[in-house]
């Protein structure tokens, strides 16, 4: 008897369980087509409409800053209904259902929150949330923020050039392969410029001796932490402090950034602790903070694709631009006129293979690594995008880049992580020598002056930028017309001439300099494209004795001739 009363006893709990477990199934499947689930607890609410808001557009300056506004009128922007902050009456309604707001999304007018059963009940029933978003809980492969990333001791080497304005120690390399020297000794460091850093934390920049000049300079403008809700974001991850010490570090002799005069806001969007797709969220949020707080450029070496359950994995057909919600989010950011630098992702040699989010934005700059030599490194991500866009963009010294350590020293890092900030903080000093231009012209001038424009690859993009020349085309740009435009520089010459031109018709152009008897020292012969700006640069010219020579320029349609002089 007590064993049959012992088996019914088991059965009861056994329905009893089965029940909770059912309404508990039923209600996870509500909770999901209604607000989209994005990571356990945590979900992400549409919301209906911004009416009755105490904002409008006609009064921009109650939610951007001046910078904000400046930027947009800088550019033609006009402040749009995706400008005005999410309806404050909204976000407590939803809070007072014991809720807890985790971020606000403006652009996408969503609130991402943390809330129980209980709390779900009630935000489905409120009258301003619509429906539901389909991306559910995707939990991301614990990893650093890009995979494949690694450093190594830095081996000591003199790169002292009394030539150049700045001792750049071990970064002297990773800089001059862009020629971003040139652009730091006509005095474009970065200066007036705002940098918003989207990454995993900023381990000790308050502390260590690569940012001591940001610091006494006053170049550091906030932080913001979207994973743990606050301001503090020197305890966490190194990987930001890295990023940004190729921007912002000033140790002369040792390290010295690409745009060390820059200012900064440091911003935490990435939990490398425990990551979920709620991370796309906390990037957006990233974006808007730097879009409002006035941010002329973001640099984000960050990226999103496979996930732990492979049927909630991106596919490589989501790769088209129009997708991801950080890919959504990078392009809304480029539109408020802000120019956005990704890292093209380290998955070359996985089983992924492709760029990610939001690398793949059509308006962003994704930028892949190759070594000290210029050459495609092994693990930097494949292009094109799924629509055939050209990805990455254009690549920087992703191999043996030098950083700050943790320790206090310079070390060596892998990962495109390391190739983005390259090219940010020279677009930023490019955007200082030329500021009325647009973000996108400015995106589109970097993409020019690379190495092989021409012919894009999908390893390598456009190439490696040639900043210099960026600048020079920039500069020249409403002499691109129907007439052809040549430049030969620098005049007096020393070591080196460049010849810049920029042709209408695709032709062959023979190069030739003679001295002053007629007798031919140098010949050449340069191919061009149609509408394409041609750069050409003639090295080993110290055996020149001291003198004037000619330089001339031949084709079907180009008869150009001039003076230079070698020192």
């Amino acid at each position: 008897m007590h064993e049959l009363i012992y088996k019914l006893k088991v059965i009861k709990c056994f329905i009893n369980h089965a029940l909770v477990m059912f309404e508990a199934i039923i209600l996870i499947t509500i909770s999901y087509e209604l607000h989209g689930q994005t990571a356990p607890d945590k979900y992400r609410i549409l919301l209906s409409d911004k009416n009755n808001s105490p904002f409008n557009t006609a009064n921009p300056q109650a939610f951007l800053s001046n910078r904000a506004i400046q930027r947009r009128l800088n550019q033609n922007i006009p402040i749009k209904q995706n400008d005005i902050p999410v309806n404050q009456s909204y976000v407590s309604a939803v809070k007072n259902t014991g809720a807890t707001i985790l971020t606000k999304s403006k652009w996408f007018n969503c609130l991402t929150v943390y809330a129980d059963s209980s709390a779900l009940s009630e935000i489905s029933a409120l009258p301003f949330v619509t429906g539901y978003n389909k991306v559910i809980a995707r939990n991301i492969a614990p990893k650093q923020p890009f995979e494949n990333e690694s450093e190594e001791p830095a081996l000591f080497k003199d790169y002292s050039n009394s030539t150049n304005l700045f001792n750049y120690g071990y970064a002297d390399n990773q800089i001059q392969m862009l020629n971003g020297i040139a652009l730091h000794n006509q005095g474009y460091q970065g200066q007036g410029i705002v940098i918003a850093v989207l990454d995993a934390g900023f381990y000790n920049v308050d502390d260590l001796p690569a940012f001591d000049s940001l610091w006494e300079n006053k170049q550091i403008l906030g932080t913001r932490d979207f994973v743990d809700n606050d301001t503090m974001v020197y305890d966490a991850h190194t990987h930001g402090m890295q990023v940004l010490s190729i921007i912002g570090g000033n140790m002369p002799g040792e390290l010295v950034g690409t745009a060390p005069k820059a200012k900064f806001w440091l911003i935490r969007t990435e939990d490398t602790g425990s990551e979920f797709i709620i991370e796309e969220d906390n990037w957006v949020a990233g974006a808007e903070f730097a879009d409002s707080a006035g941010a002329d450029i973001i640099t984000t070496s960050l990226g999103y694709n496979t996930f732990n359950d492979p049927v909630q994995n991106h596919t490589y057909a989501d790769m088209d631009g129009n997708t991801a919600r950080a890919t959504i989010g990078a392009d809304i950011a480029a539109s408020k006129g802000m120019l956005v630098v990704v890292s093209a992702g380290n998955d070359g040699n996985s089983s992924w293979y492709y760029i990610g989010s939001p690398a793949d934005a059509d308006s962003v700059i994704a930028v892949g690594a190759v070594d000290s030599a210029g050459y495609y490194v092994f693990f930097s991500s494949h292009g094109p995008t799924y629509d055939g866009r050209v990805k990455p963009n254009v690549t920087a010294k992703g191999y043996l880049t030098a950083i700050q350590s943790s320790s206090g020293s310079v070390t060596l890092g892998n990962g495109t992580s390391f190739s983005c900030p390259l090219i940010s903080g020279l677009a930023a000093c490019l955007w200082q020598a030329n500021p009325g231009f647009t973000n996108m012209e400015l995106l589109h001038a970097i993409e020019m002056s690379a190495d092989h424009y021409q012919n894009p690859d999908n390893n390598t993009g456009y190439g490696i930028p040639n900043f210099a020349q960026a600048n020079l085309i920039l500069n020249k740009y409403d002499d691109f017309t129907e007439n052809n435009y040549i430049c030969v520089f620098p005049n007096p010459f020393s070591n080196y001439l460049n010849i810049e031109f920029y042709t209408v018709d695709s032709q062959s152009v023979n190069i030739e300099i003679s001295d002053i008897v007629g007798r031919i020292i140098y010949s050449g012969k340069k191919p061009t494209f149609s509408n394409s700006f041609n750069f050409i640069n003639i090295n080993d010219l110290t055996c020149l004795s001291r003198g004037i020579y000619i330089i001339k320029l031949t084709s079907d349609s180009i008869s150009f001739q001039t003076k230079i002089i070698k020192n």
